[in-house]
């Protein structure tokens, strides 16, 4: 009985686990048959999926694998702050009002931009946990948002770089979807917002270098090196890539997920210089650095887009790798110094505005042990 009652466990998991993959929305949707035609005749899909521009592979042997499992649950890294971190608040009215070119990070990559009185919600990762179900993740690191997302006025746009689940979230979505004008998404992508109840009217979809514009602010999907999905079966069924903003003032850049690569400096040299960029850094790891930039990675990427400032992004929200989560702004910091690169760390929450640039940030991460 013992033997059959462990069976029929194990069964049911495997058919529930399989029904909730084959039915959840959290895994989004599937590019149509003519659009699968289309990407095969770009030089960067091959063989059913995107390819990166050069050579980019994860090593996934045995010897590693054993080593992820090992830090999993032996590692002595503090993962995470041992107490909520409390982000600064915004006042929805106040974000209604203003008119200066402003960003405000909400933790991870989720940012709020305001350019040219448009605002703008990139890679709006608002939920708890990043995952398909929060069984299999962890919580946030802040107590809250900055802004809860019931608060969240009209958005000119929501901007994504992939879909990835700490960067798209289907919860966040649903919450969003109504008070959005438009999305942009790399190509693939909107399939999953499809199926999430988002008129494809209001969907943009641009590959590598596409520009396209909102009111006065000029928009660029540019190339990073990363991959996307979301289940099984889907590995890199959508396209991945960075963000450039040319508004009447200011250019800015945005990152998304990206190992060290030349197209830093291909976009520095079409698109640059920038004012600002936001720049990964965090959840790096050796046995996957052909996919995310260590610290020192990212400084350098920054003098590569020729960016006046940069401000670390990807850290400070989530547990995704094995290092300290104070390491990533401890490394960039002294990498930047090295380099003569302007880097600002704003408390999550905390709104920055473009002659604030110069200001010295406060060391808040020492304040949570």
């Amino acid at each position: 009985m013992v033997l059959i009652s462990i069976g029929l466990f194990i069964a049911l998991v495997v058919v529930g686990g399989g029904l909730f993959i084959r039915f959840s929305p959290e895994f989004g949707g599937k590019q149509s048959p003519a659009d699968l035609e289309a990407y095969d005749r770009l030089d960067h899909h091959e063989n059913g999926g995107f390819v990166n521009l050069i050579p980019t592979e994860m090593d996934m042997s045995v010897a590693n694998i054993m080593s992820i499992l090992k830090d999993q649950f032996f590692g002595k890294a503090e993962r995470a702050p041992h107490t909520k971190i409390i982000p600064e608040h915004l006042d929805s009215l106040e974000v209604v009002r203003n008119q200066k070119t402003r960003v405000t990070w909400f933790g991870h990559s989720a940012i709020l931009l305001e350019m040219d009185g448009a605002k703008i919600l990139i890679d709006p990762m608002l939920g708890d946990v990043p995952a398909p179900h929060p069984m299999l993740g962890k919580s946030r690191f802040t107590e809250g948002l900055p802004l809860a997302i019931e608060k969240i006025p009209h958005l000119d746009a929501v901007i994504i770089s992939h879909d990835h689940y700490d960067h798209l979230d289907y919860g966040s979505i649903q919450k969003l979807k109504e008070k959005v004008g438009r999305f942009y998404v790399p190509l693939g992508v909107d399939a999953h917002f499809e199926r999430w109840g988002v008129n494809p009217d209001r969907i943009e979809v641009l590959n590598w270098w596409d520009e396209t514009s909102l009111g006065s602010i000029g928009l660029v999907l540019t190339p990073s090196r990363h991959f996307s999905g979301r289940g099984l079966g889907d590995r890199n069924a959508t396209l991945w890539g960075s963000w450039v903003f040319r508004g009447k003032h200011e250019t800015m850049y945005f990152s998304g997920d990206s190992g060290y690569g030349p197209h830093f400096k291909a976009i520095g040299e079409k698109y640059g210089p920038f004012d600002f960029a936001m720049m990964e850094c965090g959840q790096y790891d050796p046995r996957w650095s052909a996919i995310h930039m260590s610290p020192e990675e990212t400084a350098q990427a920054g003098v590569d887009v020729q960016a006046k400032v940069i401000m670390p992004i990807h850290w400070g929200a989530f547990v995704l790798a094995f290092h300290d989560w104070r390491d990533p702004v401890w490394r960039v910091s002294q990498r930047a110094k090295e380099l003569s690169l302007s880097l600002i760390t704003p408390q999550i929450g905390q709104p920055i505005t473009m002659d604030s640039l110069d200001v010295l940030y406060p060391k808040w991460w020492e304040s949570y042990p």
